[in-house]
């Protein structure tokens, strides 16, 4: 990795979050608080873990990224109950550009936290001199998600059609919105 890169701090403060690099031992905590539930998983890219088993094998892969500097997946806690895990953001770094996933605890939705801390990931990104876009895609069902994006300044680029294998939802890839930011 070259000097210089861009990374993500270990921790970091929003508002009202606290973010912190994720570790294999958060495997139980991500298990207990998303990793299981169908309603949350409904538009991810994996199936339900079944045991967090699925949870440690995922975040020895995500741990690992982070070392190399490829990706930077934080767990995201409400500062006024720090032991509550309410959910990850998994920023990829491809070159001069920035992709984002994340998901939130069911009992997370509705409340904001998933707009402002997007909104400080964009930010963060595209103050570094070698980043030049930022992006995320939903599926075209997930309106939610389309805001968050839409609420962390992100524009919608538009739909690419059969992009992601929601497997959920179908057996097959579906429609995705593509939303963007660039400086």
């Amino acid at each position: 990795m070259i000097e210089g890169s861009y990374r993500l701090p270990e921790l970091f403060e929003t508002t009202r979050y606290i973010l912190r690099r994720v570790k294999v031992s958060d495997a139980q905590l991500i298990f207990d608080g998303y990793a299981k539930d169908p309603k949350v998983t409904r538009f991810l890219g994996w199936k339900p873990h079944s045991s967090n088993v699925d949870t440690t094998a995922f975040l020895n892969i995500a741990t690992a990224e982070w070392d190399r500097g490829t990706g930077f997946p934080v767990i995201a806690f409400h500062r006024e109950r720090p032991n509550e895990l309410i959910g990850m953001f998994h920023p990829h770094l491809m070159g001069h550009q920035v992709t984002y996933g994340y998901v939130l605890r069911a009992t997370a939705w509705g409340q904001g936290a998933a707009s402002e801390i997007m909104t400080w990931l964009v930010d963060h990104a595209l103050s570094h001199p070698e980043i030049f876009r930022v992006e995320a895609f939903c599926d075209v069902e997930n309106r939610a998600s389309a805001r968050v994006m839409e609420k962390a300044g992100m524009t919608f680029e538009g739909v690419l059609r059969r992009y992601f294998l929601h497997p959920n939802i179908s057996d097959t890839p579906r429609d995705c919105m593509m939303y963007a930011k660039v400086r």
